[in-house]
Formats: structure tokens, sequence, C-alpha cells
């Protein structure tokens, strides 16, 4: 723990910014749609990825925020059949045929008082001596009319048709159910679709069923089933929506990590490891030995359940009503594929991961997808996947890990690189948590490098062409990092703080606010990372000021607090059920954590909170280590509703100054790396921590077929027409390389073996000479470390 005087940040006003945001892009294939502005509700952004959807006229809608009307797509009358939007189908507005893409001359007008023209209101009649000459006129006007419609059904009609059914679209998942709440073929006005609104509005979920959405931030969701990749939400007022530039180093990370959802972790999720706790074959201490035993049982619909139910489009929904505006997912290496002999649920996570983009991209949240679990083991603890050994960049398997590990990087970049997703998936975290103290900084960083450039040949350089790229601090400490790859194209630096697995205290929070020990522990380093390093921010922390909790440090570990740590010795300092209990937590305790919440945001400024849900146990029948979840936070009280309440907290000496620096950023220079730099770091590594020669491993070979992810199958709905847009699945299609496997006449080492068999670049093809894995009883669980 640092005691380095603290110098913490001014992060700006409550004050709405009010100001328009640069887009991050702009190319033929996302070309705005400049709708007139009552299109969408107060605070909302015109959605700027149109996709195949695009309309080249004004779209007929009405406003929607808190206290006016809500937005429609579908709007239509009996004489107006087929008409649709965002060219999906035939608009007869008089807006759509002569009137370029402008704003709309008058805030409180619609094109719906205009009804139909003629139809809801009739001229009186002319005088007698006229009638031979309207008559004439109306004659005439029949004969126009008749020529237009064959003209239209003939040839420009089936023009549309094709082009709308032959373009490609983007977007978020979908599936059958996700458009039973688009019946807008319907003329009747009670078929209409809200497509935006505010605090109080009715919103439909993808799976049919309806909430009052409540978001006292000014916060606006938008979904368009006509355009279902359009991008016009905003999680709070304040913040830009997500077609407008998100200004890193200047705009707060807010964030929440939903973690124990697509990469399980016993204390996350306690109901899904207390099936087996009195196993006779003892208990499941990780994702590896839950899926062998649920394969075992036949019961993977178990783990499939868990995807559907424990996070939800609801929760997306209240995430951007806690006044927080990122998220944090992570996922595994078993989302792409498995092999050999693991035992993974294989590509379903992927499917949930679709899914939560499509509500991000509803309720104007922007994704950190982080990879969380790699193969062999990253840092050889349960959330990695598999509890035991380190086996990547490190032992017999390290190398042939990391190339795969490489590969899984290269096909998420080419997917979330793609223009549907870059408003979405800003950022991606390349590896969680690699244990650099044992690894090494120099191979991880060669790593890094290497990962990088595979990213950047995916999406491309500058501002806009896919994600930041998130490197994890390793353990190693922010200074470690500091001039870490000058030049770099749109990098941030990941540090997870916690004070809750290192000496145990008996102070409850009282005393460490008093202290101001957030304030004082974190906010120089903080500050000086911005400068040192550029971009940094806080991928995990929590409340927890002990490692009390149900499987904190692991299944049946017990804890250092209480002295019951069956991994190391340690004195008993308190009693963890208080900690444990929050029933038994009065005003007083839950404003001091509140306080201390505040303190924390303070001094970390850009940061995501792990995590945002914990689920109850089957023997308590609530959760268990209720510190770590932000929800129950904010059910119970002790997390504060507007996360801006944290300005100011701690006293600022020694602030960052924004901006970054232009390469940082994506602009000029970014990407130019030096040669040196490039050299010193070159992959693969001659040598690791533990092999001096690195030509003495086995390793993979370039010469797999080529995968990808699969894309979802989205429906535009528009009128009566409805069309199905497939997605794609890769942004760079000069990017071909083969993917890394074994070779075919090699046996190769279980990629879990551990760092101490004996290397052979090539073992023999034999089952015998196959060596497994035997797994530890036991280790010790993750440590953390303060910069």
């Amino acid at each position: 723990m640092s005691g380095t005087p603290y110098q913490p940040v001014f992060n700006g006003s409550h004050t709405n910014l009010g100001d328009s945001r640069n887009t991050q892009f702009y190319t033929p294939e996302t070309e705005p749609l400049e709708l007139h502005h009552d299109d969408i509700p107060a605070g909302a952004a015109p959605p700027r990825f149109m996709g195949a959807a695009r309309h080249d006229g004004n779209r007929a809608s009405f406003a929607s925020s808190s206290g006016s009307a809500p937005t429609f797509v579908g709007e239509d009358d009996s004489a107006a059949k087929g008409r649709g939007f965002y060219g999906l189908d035939y608009n007869d507005s008089e807006y759509s045929a002569n009137q370029p893409m402008t704003g709309h001359n008058a805030a409180n007008e619609s094109p719906y008082l205009d009804e139909k023209h003629g139809g809801a209101y009739q001229r009186p009649a002319a005088k007698s001596r006229r009638k031979v000459i309207i008559g004439a006129l109306i004659a005439l006007a029949a004969i126009i009319v008749v020529v237009v419609v064959a003209i239209y059904f003939a040839v420009i009609k089936p023009k549309q048709n094709h082009n709308t059914t032959s373009n490609t679209a983007s977007g978020a998942a979908g599936d059958s159910s996700d458009n039973a709440n688009s019946d807008s073929g319907s003329t009747s006005p009670t078929s209409r679709v809200v497509i935006s609104g505010g605090d109080g509005s009715t919103v439909t979920m993808f799976d049919g069923s309806t909430f009052t959405y409540s978001n006292p931030h000014g916060g606006t969701w938008y979904y368009d089933p006509a355009n279902p990749t359009a991008s016009g939400a905003r999680s709070q007022s304040w913040v830009p929506a997500l077609n407008e530039t998100f200004n890193f180093g200047v705009d707060n990370i807010r964030g929440v990590n939903v973690g124990g959802w697509l990469v399980t972790e016993p204390f996350i999720v306690p109901a899904l490891y207390e099936r087996y706790i009195n196993s006779s074959d003892g208990p499941v201490l990780d994702e590896w030995h839950l899926t062998q035993r649920l394969r075992a049982d036949n019961a993977l619909n178990v783990l499939e359940d868990h995807y559907k139910t424990f996070i939800t489009e609801q929760d997306f929904a209240e995430i951007a009503a806690a006044g927080l505006n990122f998220v944090r997912i992570p996922i595994a290496f078993w989302a792409i594929e498995v092999r050999e002999n693991e035992p993974f649920l294989a590509k379903s996570s992927w499917q949930y991961f679709l899914k939560a983009v499509q509500w991000a991209r509803k309720y104007g949240l922007r994704i950190n997808l982080d990879l969380h679990a790699v193969p062999g083991s990253q840092n050889g603890w349960n959330h990695s996947g598999r509890l035991g050994d380190i086996n990547v960049l490190l032992g017999p398997m390290g190398i042939a890990n990391a190339e795969r590990s490489l590969d899984y990087i290269r096909v998420i970049a080419e997917f979330i690189s793609q223009p549907e997703y870059r408003d979405v998936v800003v950022l991606f975290g390349i590896t969680n948590e690699p244990f650099g103290p044992t690894i090494g900084k120099e191979p991880i960083q060669r790593y890094y490098l290497q990962a990088y450039n595979t990213v950047r040949n995916a999406s491309g350089t500058g501002e806009g062409k896919g994600p930041w790229i998130v490197f994890h601090d390793a353990f190693l400490g922010l200074t470690n990092w500091a001039g870490y790859l000058p030049n770099a194209d749109r990098t941030q630096l990941d540090i997870h703080q916690y004070i809750c697995f290192d000496g145990q205290s008996p102070d409850g929070y009282d005393k460490r606010v008093s202290a101001g020990q957030a304030c004082k522990t974190w906010a120089t380093g903080q500050n000086d990372s911005m400068s040192a390093f550029g971009m940094t921010h806080v991928g995990e922390w929590s409340l927890a000021i002990n490692d009390c909790g149900q499987w904190v440090n692991g299944v049946n570990l017990g804890a250092r607090f209480d002295g019951s740590f069956t991994a190391g010795s340690f004195p008993k300092v308190g009693d963890c059920s208080l900690y444990t209990d929050y029933t038994q937590w009065d005003a007083e305790w839950k404003a001091d954590m509140k306080q201390f919440a505040l303190q924390s945001m303070s001094a970390l400024q850009n940061w995501f909170f792990w995590t945002w849900k914990i689920g109850n146990s089957t023997v308590t029948g609530r959760p268990s280590a209720p510190v770590w979840s932000y929800q129950l936070g904010l059910q119970e009280g002790w997390m504060p509703t507007d996360p801006r309440d944290s300005q100011g907290v701690c006293d600022s000496s020694d602030p960052f100054v924004p901006p970054l620096k232009a390469w940082q950023t994506g602009g000029a220079g970014a990407g130019q790396i030096p040669a040196t730099a490039q050299a010193a770091l070159a992959w693969p590594p001659q040598s690791l921590t533990d092999v001096a020669d690195v030509a003495t491993l086995p390793q993979y070979t370039q010469t797999g077929t080529l995968i990808s992810l699969p894309a979802p199958t989205i429906t535009a709905v528009s009128g009566k027409a409805t069309s199905t847009l497939s997605e794609g699945s890769w942004n760079n299609p000069s990017d071909t390389a083969s993917m890394f496997v074994p070779v075919a006449t090699c046996g190769y080492l279980d990629p879990w073996m551990g760092p101490n068999a004996s290397p052979d670049p090539c073992p023999a093809l034999s089952a015998t000479a196959r060596r497994d894995y035997v797994p530890r009883a036991y280790i010790t669980p993750r440590p953390k470390f303060s910069s």
C-alpha cells in the first residue's frame, strides 16, 4: 500500500456539458442520418450508424422524453399502406420527396399534425361556374396519379426492396423473440412501436415484456426495430450519447463489471457451486470442474440457465439509472472454441455477449470487453477457468498457449472492430491479470506488443478504428509501465485496486474514512500514470476492507480476517459475520460505507466497480459477500445513487491536466511506435523466466483453418416490410493468416501441465507419452497489489 501523499484530480462539475461531440469516424458506410430534432427525446442524440436501413428523407415521428409524447416508429394511416422508415419501405410524407435531411423548422410541430394531404380537411366547395374547370383538373390529376403509381410499383418499389434485402446491416444479437414487440405492420395506431424514451417511459424488452424506465439522471434509451443498430441512446444527460465521441481523459469512466456471468466465480454465483459442496467426489473449485460435473450429470442446462437469468436486459437499464456509463464484461476463450479434453461449454456464452451489446446499445452504455481466461491460465486462479498453475508465458507450454491466446485476441478484434460495434465496444482488455511477479515483465511486454499489433491489424489505426486496447499492469505497479510503447494508438493501462487481500486490520469504515485511506492510497498514482503512460483506469475495485465473504478467497479456503484461512497462517483479527450479514448494518454503518465509496471514486477517477451483482447463497438465501455488490448497495443505501457526488471529496493538489496527447487518442502520430521499441520487444521471446531457450519448447504451427465468431442475424421491421439483415464477422479482409494449431506429428503436453514438466519441442505422438496435468490440492488465492 502506497504511503505517497495524496494528489487527487478535479473531475469537473455536475452540470450538463450540453456540448455537441464530434463523431469518432465518418465513412460512407456510417453516414449519419440527420433527423429533425423531435425524432428523439431531450438529451438523446441522432443515431450515427444507420447501416443498410438508411432513409433518404426525414422520418415521421415525434418527440419522447419525460413529460412528453414518446417517439414511435410505424406510424401510419389507412391511405398510406406500406409507409415505413429508413428506406425499408415507401414514405409518402411531404418531407420525403423534396426536402433535404435537415432539422425541422418548428420546435413544437409534428408531421403527424398534417395527417394525410387533403384527407383530414376539405376545402369549401367552389362556385358553380368553376365546376367544369375543377372537374377537368381532377381528371388530369387522376391520370397523372395512375401513371406515377404504375411507375412506382413497377420500377421504384422493386428496386428499393432489392436494395434493402441485399445490403448488410449491422448490430446486436437477435432471435425470434427479439422482434416480437415490433408488430409495426398493422396500420392501427395501437401498433406503433415506441423507439425512445426517458424517465417514466415504458420500455418493451427484447423478450416482449415491459417495464417502466426509471433514470433520474436524464438518460434516454433508444431502439428502433427498423434500424436495430442505430446508436442514439445516452446513459445520463451529461455523458456523450453512443454516436458522439467519449473524450477519454476529460469524460470520466464510471463503470461496473458484470463478473460471474460469462466467466463464473464461486463467490459471485455460489448457488452454482453449492450443488456439489457435499459431493462424495469433493467440491468443485472452478469452472473447469463445474462443467465436468454438470456434463456428467447431463445438466449443462444449469449453466445455460445461469447465462439467461443472472444478468438480463433490465440489469443494463438499472446500471444506466445508477449513473454509470460503462460496463466491463469478462469473457473466456471458450466463448470461441475448445480443443481436445477441455470440458467448458463452448460458444454459448458468446451468444449472450451479443445480447449484452444489444442491451448496452439500447441504454447508452459503452462496453469494456475483457478476455478474462486464456488457454493454460495466465495466473492460476479460479477465474482463469482452472485453478492451479500458470501456463502462459511460463513452463513448457508457455509459448504454445500464448500463440493460441493471440489467435483468440485476433478473432475478437476482427469482430468488434466492425463499424456496427465501434460505438458500443470501445475498450478491449486483451488479457486479464497475467501474474507478472512470476511470469516476468519482459515476456508480458512482448506479448502485449504482439497483441497490440494483432488488434491494430484488424482494426486499422486512428480515431474511430476499432477499440482502445487495454493492458493490465500485471501486478507490477503503474510506474513500471511509464513510457511503454510511445506513440501507440489508443491504449489504456488497467490496474486493479483492492485493499482487502493485504494485511488485515480491525479498523472499520469510520476510521478509514477519517484517515482518508482511499485518497492517500490511490490518487497520486492514478494522476502520475495519466502523465507517464497515458490513459489509465481501474478495472476492478470494491468496498471490501477485509477478505470476509463466502468463498472470496476460493471454495472452502476461509478468510484471513477471522483466522480461518487454510492456505496460510494468519492470526484472527475480527469476526467475519459482521461483514457478511448486511441485515445487521445500521444507518451510521451504511453512511460510513457510502463515504468510503465516494472517497474511492474520487481517488480512482476512472473506474469499474467489481461487481454489479452477487448471487444468493442457497444456504443463507441472500448474498454472502454483500460489500462486493453495487446493485445491493444501491438497494440497501450504502452506495451513492449519483457517482458525481464523489467530485471534490478528495482534496486536489497536483491533478492530471487534460487533454491527453494527440497520438494517445488516435490523432497525429498515432501508431508510429519507433522501430527500436518494436525490435526491443520482438515476438516471440527468445527465453522465458524459467526457460533459457524457447526453441526447446513445444510450439504450434500456423497452418490451422481460420475461424471467426458467429454474427447475429437481425430483423429490421418497418411498416409491413420485414428484412432479415445478416452481419459479417471479420473487419479486415486482408487479414488471412492461418491459426496456430498443433503439429500433426507431435503429441504435445496438456496445456495446463504446469512449469515443472520436462520440455520437448515435439513430444511423441502416443497416448502414453502425453503427460496430463495433476491438479494441486489448493493454491494461495490471488494477491492484490497497490501502486
